[in-house]
């Protein structure tokens, strides 16, 4: 059965909640808890948070002039879009985030894209961190329909090809080959390429995203 898909209202309201529950999350922390490496490459967790402030305050025309100034290095784009957000202390980064809670804002019209650049960069803060918070199975199933469909900000549909994902705790359920099993976010985070999630999968397409991600 497919996942129904929820209106653009239902999803930023769901954006919102996610980035009110993170900011919540965040208002503990401990001074060095902030350099923790996150599961986002070389970002530590409050360059993480400074860079989904940054994503909910880029329209489309700011976006384009930034990626073209960058010359189309994305890498290079983000890095500068992240330092505007990082503020003078953690205190600052985390002000930054609760500044744009509710905001709209977004470099384009995929909006179950940006309920996923919330939800995955906020495990990728929350899993180092021992964080058990997670998000509603029903909200990352959004995520998941459109991460299976396309390759957008992650390569998640060139992940999951050849492969039959099926969720334990929503209607999820993709694709064709060996079955892998388990939650929709380890099935999200593992096609957003998070490894970190694959102990929590299970079936014989497990060693395949295993080697896909090594």
């Amino acid at each position: 059965m497919p996942v129904t898909s929820w209106t653009t209202t239902e999803l930023w309201a769901a954006v919102h909640a996610e980035r009110a529950a993170l900011a919540d999350d965040l208002a503990t922390l401990a001074p060095e808890q902030w350099e923790t490496p996150s599961l986002c490459g070389r970002w530590s967790v409050r360059e993480v948070v400074a860079h989904l402030t940054a994503a909910a305050s880029v329209g489309r025309v700011r976006w384009l002039v930034s990626v073209l100034g960058a010359r189309f290095d994305f890498d290079l784009h983000n890095q500068r879009r992240l330092a505007e957000h990082l503020g003078a202390s953690a205190q600052d980064t985390l002000a930054g985030l609760r500044a744009v809670v509710t905001s709209t804002t977004a470099a384009s019209g995929h909006t179950p894209a940006w309920l996923g650049e919330v939800v995955v960069h906020g495990q990728d803060i929350r899993q180092p961190l021992g964080i058990a918070r997670e998000p509603a199975p029903a909200a990352v199933a959004q995520i998941a329909e459109f991460f299976a469909a396309r390759d957008f900000t992650v390569p998640s549909r060139t992940m999951a090809d050849g492969l039959r994902l099926k969720a334990s705790d929503t209607d999820f359920t993709t694709g064709e080959g060996p079955l892998v099993g388990g939650s929709t976010l380890a099935l999200t985070m593992v096609m957003a390429g998070r490894a970190a999630y694959l102990p929590d999968l299970s079936g014989p397409g497990v060693s395949i995203l295993a080697d896909r991600l090594s």
